[in-house]
């Protein structure tokens, strides 16, 4: 019988025992959560000292937080086509949130994200993964948009969606201190079935509930599986479950945001836990957090930063990022904060495909770079390429355009 020889098995052990990436065949799993209108400073791992978000936090302790990580846009939908598509949003006429159709011919932009764009989701599902998304979408399938196309035209096998996107939704009651129910948007049906209308201070869990279904049954058969998890929170208006937060609807907008920040990672906490408990999709999924843009003027804070949602100074573009994924990093690099490596939200989509081993279309549209040593830890270095802003044409005229240079 051939022996094996000895330098062949340390180097076997070395290579499975000691390696920070996957310990097996498996694709890895990805699961994307792109928080509204979250200030960089909102998170108390951030420093955040006015609130706490301790299972967010429980990331951090075993991930890396990025310091000087940047969205594409100061506002909602541009910043969303972005992460998708890893292109920058000018380049399918989405510079501002998508509104009525009326508004939006004023402003010269598109109704909807053309389904021919890029996406990751639909790369990923070519790749063999189960593809969801639940949450804000706000890509297309708004106010009196009613013939944008299924969240499903994207890539995704399944989706669960508010009142900004087509297909399956929940849509928002409110619950003051009184116990008085009412309606955010009194016409939210208008862009059909089906729906069902739940708490608004509960909306997250509804999402986290379908998005932990669809993950357990791709995990029972043995399926990679994307999921975009993208909350309503924290958005305003701000209706915080009020039987908890002991504040009433007149308290100051600071406290009702707080109130809703700390209950959306309380409702989060869920998820990680079900994450967590399981060895094996601890050990084979990554976890992306961030903002899709600055905070609302006197709710969320982005520290020092000048500016905020809207605006293209530091407040309004750059994120808080947290990466977790405890069998994809090194142990030195855990709980650790990158404050020299600076990228961008259109990296994120070339980077995930890296990461799984996704071949890229030689003809593909890309303005992102593969960061994905940087995002486990493994190097410190920054994208090479400027990044482009365009102020959405709801804005001021003296902030127009702006180069921003890394």
């Amino acid at each position: 019988m051939k022996k094996t020889p000895f330098l062949f098995i340390i180097y076997t052990i070395f290579y499975l025992g000691g390696c920070a990436t996957h310990k097996n065949n498996t694709k890895p799993n990805i699961i994307l959560i792109l928080i509204d209108d979250m200030g960089w400073a909102d998170l108390s791992c951030f420093g955040n000292v006015d609130a706490q978000t301790p299972n967010i936090d429980k990331l951090a302790l075993e991930g890396i937080r990025f310091e000087q990580f940047y969205v594409n846009s100061p506002i909602c939908s541009p910043s969303r086509v972005a992460i998708l598509t890893g292109t920058y949003p000018q380049r399918w006429n989405i510079t501002s949130y998508l509104s009525y159709r009326e508004e939006n011919r004023k402003r010269g932009i598109a109704n909807y994200l053309e389904p021919s764009a890029p996406s990751l989701a639909r790369s990923l599902h070519q790749a063999g993964y189960a593809t969801g998304h639940f949450g804000k979408w706000h890509m297309g399938g708004q106010r009196d948009v009613a013939d944008a196309p299924l969240i499903s035209e994207y890539g995704f096998d399944e989706s669960l969606t508010n009142f900004e996107g087509m297909g399956a939704k929940l849509l928002p009651l409110t619950k003051d201190e009184t116990g008085k129910v009412g309606r955010i948007w009194q016409e939210a049906e208008i862009l059909g079935k089906p729906f069902t209308w739940m708490q608004r201070s509960e909306i997250t869990t509804g999402f986290i509930d379908a998005a932990i279904q669809f993950i357990g049954k791709a995990h029972q058969t043995q399926q990679p599986f994307y999921v975009n998890i993208w909350p309503d929170d924290v958005h305003s208006p701000y209706w915080p479950p009020f039987e908890q937060s002991g504040l009433a609807k007149e308290a100051d907008k600071r406290e009702l945001y707080l109130a809703v920040l700390k209950s959306m990672d309380q409702q989060f906490g869920k998820l990680f836990d079900y994450i967590q408990a399981n060895e094996q999709l601890r050990n084979n999924t990554l976890i992306v957090l961030c903002s899709d843009n600055g905070p609302e003027l006197g709710a969320g804070r982005a520290g020092e930063l000048k500016g905020y949602k809207t605006h293209l100074y530091e407040g309004g573009i750059r994120s808080s990022l947290l990466v977790w994924g405890p069998g994809f990093m090194n142990e030195k690099v855990k709980g650790t904060q990158n404050k020299a490596s600076f990228f961008s939200a259109i990296d994120i989509k070339p980077s995930l495909l890296e990461f799984t081993g996704t071949k890229v279309v030689d003809n593909a549209i890309t303005d992102g770079e593969n960061m994905l040593q940087t995002m486990l830890g493994q190097s410190d270095t920054s994208r090479r390429a400027p990044i482009f802003y365009s102020r959405p044409p709801t804005g001021r005229i003296f902030t127009d355009l702006k180069i921003f240079l890394i």
